[in-house]
Parts: C-alpha cells; sequence; structure tokens
C-alpha cells in the first residue's frame, strides 16, 4: 500500500501541474493513469473505469479550487461567464455521472478515447474562430452548460477539455479561457462527485468493489492525488501566464495523445 499511496502522490503532482497550466481539472491526465494502476492492483474489470472516472471526479474538486485562485490572482477568470454558464453545468454533470454508471468499463474507455482524442486534434491543428464569433446568450449559456457538465461527468474531466476549445472558439483570449474553465471545473467536480458516489453506492453495499471505497470513489488512491495535486497547481498557473498560446495547446494535446495509447493499450 506504502508503493501505491506513493504513487498516488506523483500522479496528483503530474496531474496538478497540467490542471493549473492548462485550466482543466486533471481528469484527461488522471483517468488513464488510474485505470492502469486500479488494474495493475488487480480491481475488477466490470468497475475499473467507474472508479477511475469517479475518483477523477472527486480530485477534481480539489485541484480546481487551487488552480482558480491562481487564475483569479492573475485576473485570468471571467466571473459572469462563470455564473451564466454554472446552473447548466450543474444538471447536466449530475445526468451524465447516473448514465456513466449505466456503461460497461470498455466502452465507456472508448467513448473516452474518441473524445479526447476530437480535443486533442483541434489543439494541434490551432484551429481559428472567425473573428465575428461571439459567446451566446443567457439560454444558449444555459445549453452549453448542460452539454460541458453531462460529457465532463461521463468522462470526468474538469470541463476544461470542452470549456477551454469552446470559449477560444468565442473568440475569448486564450489565457481568460484558461482561467475561466479553472473556476467552471469546481461545480462540474462537486455535482459529479456526488453523482459517482450515489451511483456507485449500491455496488459497494453488495462487496462488488475493492475496500476503501465510497461509492465509485476509491479513497485512498484520492488522499494521495489531492494531496501533491494541490500543491503543484498553482506552480503550473503561473506558468500558464507565461508561455505562449500555441505552447500551451500543443503540450495539452501531445500528453493526451500518449496517455490515450497507454491506457487503450492496457485496458484492451
Amino acid at each position: 500500500m506504502t508503493l501505491w499511496l506513493l504513487a498516488y502522490l506523483a500522479l496528483g503532482a503530474f496531474a496538478g501541474f497540467f490542471a493549473g497550466l492548462l485550466g482543466v481539472g486533471g481528469g484527461a491526465v488522471m483517468v488513464p493513469i488510474l485505470a492502469l494502476m486500479f488494474a495493475a492492483q488487480n480491481f475488477s474489470d466490470a468497475h475499473l473505469m467507474h472508479l477511475a472516472l469517479g475518483t477523477s471526479m472527486a480530485t477534481i474538486i480539489f485541484t480546481s479550487v487551487a488552480s482558480l485562485r491562481a487564475h483569479h490572482q492573475h485576473g485570468a477568470v471571467l466571473w459572469p461567464v462563470v455564473r451564466v454558464i454554472a446552473p447548466g453545468i450543474v444538471i447536466g454533470t449530475l445526468i451524465g455521472a447516473q448514465l456513466a454508471a449505466r456503461i460497461p468499463t470498455k466502452p465507456l474507455a472508448i467513448i473516452f478515447t474518441v473524445f479526447m482524442s476530437y480535443v486533442a486534434l483541434q489543439m494541434l491543428l490551432n484551429v481559428k474562430p472567425k473573428p465575428s464569433r461571439r459567446l451566446p446568450g443567457e439560454l444558449g449559456m444555459y445549453a452549453v452548460g448542460g452539454f460541458i457538465g453531462g460529457l465532463s461527468a461521463l468522462v470526468a474531466i474538469g470541463g476544461g477539455s470542452l470549456s477551454v476549445p469552446f470559449m477560444t472558439w468565442c473568440n475569448i483570449k486564450m489565457h481568460n479561457a484558461i482561467g475561466t474553465s479553472a473556476a467552471i471545473g469546481f461545480p462540474i467536480a462537486v455535482a459529479g462527485t456526488v453523482g459517482y458516489m450515489v451511483s456507485g453506492y449500491s455496488t459497494m453495499q453488495l462487496g462488488g468493489l475493492p475496500a476503501g471505497c465510497f461509492g465509485f470513489i476509491y479513497l485512498p488512491a484520492l488522499a494521495g492525488t489531492v494531496v501533491a495535486s494541490m500543491i503543484v497547481a498553482p506552480i503550473g498557473a503561473k506558468l500558464a501566464h507565461r508561455l505562449p498560446v500555441a505552447t500551451l495547446k500543443k503540450v495539452f494535446a501531445c500528453v493526451i495523445i500518449a496517455l490515450l495509447v497507454k491506457m487503450l493499450h492496457g485496458l484492451m
């Protein structure tokens, strides 16, 4: 257990750095590695991906707070955008977490991979928005929030993989998009964690999960990743304001692609 705790600490530091750097909750980095770690510990294949997703979502609560504080200090968080998009995000996240619990591990892994591959490709190609494009109105933002929240819960990300491309597509500056996304990650993480706890509770009661679980949250992994990620996330956030936009996008894309390949190789 000591060896695995050290591994969780290392993962938390790695994910926390990219959470601060890129405005993501760290789930895009954390889920593939947690899935491989849980498989190495012989966790049941039936719920391996659900545990990776649920534990990642719970960790994002803490990484998002550390990240958004650092970005707020740089004046990068657009709070009016956060307020208008948050209601849709909470509703969508709760629905997405319940849906994820009903999908088997391998199809869930494929959904995660397809979505994240699309995001990485967009970043690598550096797709440019039309100069006239702006954020939608209030109803449109509710709908966008619901979509971001639902898909974020389904693949256990903090929303940055969706909200950062969406905001830059609407001509929000990259650093503001990253800072605002860090704030958006908090309601996603809270609602998603509640959803994964509730959806995994009956499985836990029936003895279908390893010791140390609360619903689909594996507490030893949560403890290790949280401690390290909260320390390192502000470091990544500070670095984000010193790097050019193109570099941020390429770093994000390359890390995600490498982790996806490794995760699929281990699960298939």
